[in-house]
């Protein structure tokens, strides 16, 4: 059995991203649908992998289109 695909993501980046558009992590949470301790994990790098779902979710509130 396979696990199923998720996407590999640096939580510094979407840190550093989240800041320099100056939203705070509860605003985020919002705007994306996903909870702040999920994102706080990802930021904080214990978790890394995320699934395609949660991560087309949280593209746009990241306003990210690279």
């Amino acid at each position: 059995m396979s696990l199923p695909h998720t996407f590999e993501v640096n939580g510094e980046a979407i840190r550093t991203k989240r800041m320099a558009a100056g939203i705070v992590m509860k605003d985020l949470a919002e705007r994306s649908g996903l909870s702040h301790r999920y994102l706080s994990h990802l930021e904080t790098g214990s978790r890394r992998r995320m699934s395609p779902t949660r991560y087309v979710a949280l593209r746009p509130a990241l306003h990210a289109t690279d």
